[in-house]
């Protein structure tokens, strides 16, 4: 299997179960719905890790920010960078268009445009720019200086991904409140799109002003956490 559809694939069930949780939670009509956000960050942990598991041999990044990083560090060559990218983007996008899919009836049933919207991609609790961009360097920063520690540790049997989900769960636990966590510009971007493309009954905006946070922030701190674990590792 290529980079490119271990990318595409791995980042499109990384959405469909992350913005599935999501929508299960925030919908109207929905079976779990208002179960919370422990239930949301569980789900997102479990979308990180699964994908990591299944293609953990192949390429198992899924996420823009950690791409980047790992090429500013020499551990991507920069010549595959928009192979990885390509994929997960266009993973990022199809994920978003099947959650659409799953959950059409709840989105027909639900009012709410904010949480429509907060599906697909983050939008934070408070809006303030600093505030916001500073919470996703700070968080990018954990998951890749977190990534690169758990490499290092030459776990077997795929703990290694069951040890970034964890990591991935006390990211949203801890960090996850102000902005919703995005820590990968895939995972916002591309649902965004999806929001603005998809004929979702009733939808508000898409929320462009706030966009360039969760796709430059992550990419910021996600090289600061690379370079940091090089220096100090």
């Amino acid at each position: 299997m290529t980079i490119f559809f271990a990318e595409l694939v791995g980042t499109l069930l990384l959405i469909l179960l992350g913005d599935g949780v999501v929508a299960n939670v925030v919908l109207k009509n929905s079976k779990g719905h208002a179960s919370g956000w422990i239930v949301i960050t569980m789900g997102w942990a479990f979308a990180v890790a699964i994908p990591a598991l299944i293609f953990g041999s192949y390429s198992n990044q899924f996420n823009p920010a950690l791409t980047i990083a790992l090429a500013v560090i020499g551990k991507v060559a920069w010549a595959k960078v928009p192979i990885y990218l390509a994929g997960q983007f266009i993973g990022a996008f199809l994920g978003a268009v099947l959650v659409f899919v799953v959950y059409y009836d709840q989105f027909k049933c639900s009012e709410n445009k904010t949480d429509k919207l907060g599906v697909f991609c983050t939008v934070p609790a408070v809006r303030n720019s600093l505030i916001n961009f500073l919470c996703e360097v700070i968080g990018t920063f954990v998951l890749v200086f977190g990534i690169l520690g758990v490499g290092a540790q030459n776990l077997k049997n795929g703990m290694g991904a069951v040890f970034v989900g964890f990591l991935i769960l006390v990211i949203g636990l801890s960090l996850g409140g102000p902005t919703g966590y995005a820590i990968n510009p895939a995972r916002d971007l591309a649902p965004r799109i999806a929001h603005l493309v998809l004929p979702i009954p009733n939808k508000g905006d898409s929320n462009w002003s706030y966009a360039w946070i969760p796709i430059i922030a992550p990419v910021v701190g996600g090289i600061i956490g690379a370079v940091c674990y090089m220096l100090l590792l």
